[in-house]
């Protein structure tokens, strides 16, 4: 579960990167026509945002390798 969370908040980092850089949304783009009102690319936006939330127990987690 870690790791897939882990993925999904990379898939967010890059495409808030594309979005500073240029402007270009590659979530709305590949999963949504090309704009953040696609269903779909909501449905992704709303997976990555719980994956974020999710790895905030990262910090609190004690027991590390």
């Amino acid at each position: 579960m870690k790791k897939l969370a882990l993925v999904l908040i990379i898939v967010g980092a890059i495409n808030w990167l594309l979005i500073g850089l240029f402007q270009f949304d590659l979530v709305a783009t590949l999963f949504g026509g090309g704009s953040q009102e696609g269903a779909f690319a909501r449905v992704i936006y709303t997976i990555v945002g719980i994956a974020g939330l999710y790895s905030i127990t990262f910090l609190f987690n004690s027991n590390e390798k």
